[in-house]
């Protein structure tokens, strides 16, 4: 990663491989997910899988790569309301970036098979970071709109609208 003039370039460490090849039809967070893919880190950043084995979950920090705006007002996938970007979870967004917390299986040399998958084939990660609740975790009660529209989470999936 470089940084100049504040702009930042990043490289991905590896790509998702996955059976959705398109958007339309994935499940729009990885807590809705049952799909199980593979993320193939390349050799060059493999020494840095060390210990990985040891956690449950895994941070996926990924580049949405498929999409093609960046609207800073989004009408998100529970909801038929515009709101600000930043007060989303949506896919297009400044920057693509995106965020999946998902179930290591198991870790085969540079291959980190997983569970929780909400990304399509081809993904670039950008970072992988150790899941550890304590740090992660904030009990509350004030999660903005999100509040009445959880209940449809479970059967919520992508459409053209983020593309």
């Amino acid at each position: 990663m470089t940084a100049d003039a504040g702009q930042v370039a990043c490289q991905p460490i590896g790509f998702v491989r996955s059976h959705f090849v398109q958007v339309e039809g994935m499940p729009i967070q990885a807590v809705a997910s049952h799909d199980i893919a593979r993320l193939e880190v390349r050799e060059d950043f493999a020494p840095g899988l060390r210990d990985i084995e040891g956690f449950d979950y895994l941070i996926f920090i990924t580049h949405m790569h498929l999409c093609t705006r960046e609207p800073l007002e989004v009408t998100p996938f529970l909801d038929n309301t515009p709101h600000g970007v930043f007060a989303t979870r949506a896919p297009t967004r400044p920057n693509r970036l995106g965020l999946s917390i998902v179930r290591l299986l198991r870790v085969e040399g540079a291959t980190l098979h997983f569970s929780g998958n909400d990304m399509v084939d081809g993904t670039p990660v950008l970072d992988i970071k150790p899941y550890v609740p304590r740090f992660e975790v904030r009990e509350t009660d004030r999660i903005g709109w999100f509040a009445d529209k959880l209940g449809a989470l479970p059967t919520a999936l992508s459409d053209r609208r983020m593309t």
